[in-house]
């Protein structure tokens, strides 16, 4: 389906674009753009890849000509660009609503107007009931993609979504502290170690916007289907792989965070279509017939049951070793950690 075809990716400078980018550079695809407002990390990845298939456009999807710049001849979008940051966004709502909102309706805007005929907005765990800025931001994100979807002939332009948790040693993430902590001999810092979260890896993330993008109707939310762990338990494992005897220190909840996460609401539960090892999350249908909410209502409400990371699958510290090794980042990792210390696993 890429065959051939221009790929746009905001945000593209981040983990899940280089993994995107990582994925699809090797086969048919005719461009894949790069739009971010990152000079820098785009000089990297142009000296990185050295590849004639990769082309950077300078912009911010704040600014929705800048967006129009880049959007000319493209036939799919990857909408990654986003503040992820819940204490940055706590602290700087408005810049999370400008990004994370206004920014995502510039680039679906400039996408129907320019013909694009599919995009993929990407989501996160904390927009199902959101407590934090961020997670309110790309609830609202939803809610707007959702709503766009309405409006333009999907034949013509087909919006759609995902939503995943945490992505594994994706940039700012804990994993990646653990380890520099570790390296630096210092305490890891656990917030509260019976704190859950989904774990999904890069490449998990990648495949889960593709599976959207080749199974979604328009307006879908797509959800992957995740195991999680408890914070203790990872920093545990973290230990354990690195043979460390680092404390674990327990500092305490952060502002914004939450004790789980959640991937499907108990009103989207309701209506979720399983589709093996994931979740399909039609779009609301109805217009403004206010009979529809106030008076016909729905029995099916009562039912008390949403996916979360505390019910779904929990992995013990050894299959979180074995899922922490599957990632390429802990390997080179351990690697260099094991030869600086002159420790080597046979």
């Amino acid at each position: 389906m890429f065959d051939n075809k221009v790929l746009l990716i905001t945000g593209g400078t981040g983990s899940f674009g280089n993994a995107v980018t990582k994925r699809f550079l090797s086969t048919h695809i005719k461009e894949i753009r790069i739009f971010s407002r990152d000079e820098k990390k785009q000089d990297d990845m142009r000296r990185f890849y050295k590849n004639d298939k990769l082309k950077f456009y300078i912009g911010d999807v704040r600014d929705i000509q800048s967006v129009k710049n880049a959007m000319h001849g493209v036939d799919y979008i990857f909408h990654a660009a986003a503040l992820k940051q819940v204490p940055s966004c706590e602290f700087f709502p408005l810049e999370a609503v400008k990004t994370n909102i206004i920014g995502t309706d510039n680039v679906l805007t400039a996408a129907i107007e320019y013909g694009v005929r599919k995009v993929v907005c990407l989501s996160t765990d904390k927009a199902a009931y959101p407590i934090n800025a961020m997670g309110i931001s790309k609830a609202m994100m939803e809610k707007v993609f959702i709503a766009k979807s309405k409006t333009v002939d999907p034949d013509k332009t087909l919006i759609c979504g995902t939503r995943y948790g945490n992505v594994m040693a994706s940039r700012g993430s804990v994993i990646p502290l653990f380890i520099e902590q570790i390296k630096n001999g210092q305490p890891l810092t656990v917030t509260n170690p019976n704190m859950t979260r989904f774990l999904m890896s890069l490449e998990e993330a990648v495949e889960l916007v593709v599976y959207a993008f080749e199974n979604a109707e328009t307006g879908d939310i797509i959800v992957q289907k995740a195991p999680a762990s408890t914070i203790g338990d990872l920093a545990q494992a973290i230990k354990e792989l690195f043979n460390a005897d680092n404390e674990i220190k327990i500092i305490g909840t952060r502002h914004g965070e939450k004790r789980y996460e959640t991937l499907l609401t108990k009103e989207e539960y309701i209506k979720a279509v399983d589709m093996g090892n994931f979740f399909r999350v039609p779009a609301d249908k109805r217009d403004l017939n206010y009979d529809k909410y106030f008076v016909e209502g729905s029995e099916k409400l009562s039912i008390d049951v949403e996916y979360n990371s505390d019910n779904t699958e929990r992995l013990n510290v050894e299959q979180i070793k074995e899922k922490l090794l599957s990632l390429e980042y802990v390997r080179n990792e351990l690697e260099a950690y094991n030869s600086k210390n002159n420790f080597y696993i046979k």
